[in-house]
């Protein structure tokens, strides 16, 4: 029997994240944790560790940048439609020292057909130390087959 459910967009949007969560053990890897994930936006933490500084002691660049890139990746598959990443850009602002609990948040900007825009800006406390623009492409398939969304 196949019966579809249907969910509203919110928990749609953390149904396809838990999903998603599932299999991605490179953000579980790096400890990163979903704090908050709804229709075109997403928010990770994760704590600058030993193992992620660089000869100048302060966090490598391209661990910030994962960061950013696994809270786009949650925020532009919340709509149940499966979707990878086209390119990713992002502006170093200040560093990332160890011990931070570094804070991304995506936002969508657009998303029209198969494209997204998205903007992650990561924060320690109230300082912004990057912004990371992603665009997104969507691929075959969807995270819950047998969803409908409540409009």
């Amino acid at each position: 029997m196949n019966v579809k459910a249907t969910l509203s967009p919110d928990d749609l949007a953390r149904a396809c994240a838990d999903a998603m969560w599932k299999e991605d053990d490179a953000s579980k890897g790096l400890g990163m944790e979903i704090v908050e994930v709804g229709p075109g936006r997403a928010t990770l933490t994760m704590t600058v560790k030993p193992e992620m500084v660089n000869g100048a002691r302060i966090a490598h660049g391209g661990f910030i940048f994962a960061l950013a890139d696994s809270t786009f990746a949650f925020a532009c598959n919340s709509h149940n439609n499966r979707a990878v990443a086209a390119q990713g850009d992002i502006t170093f602002l200040r560093p990332g020292k160890l011990g931070d609990k570094l804070v991304a948040t995506a936002r969508e900007i657009s998303r029209s057909g198969r494209s997204g825009i998205y903007d992650v800006r990561v924060a320690v406390g109230d300082t912004v130390i990057a912004e990371f623009r992603g665009h997104s492409r969507a691929i075959a398939g969807a995270w819950l087959p047998d969803t409908d969304i409540k409009r």
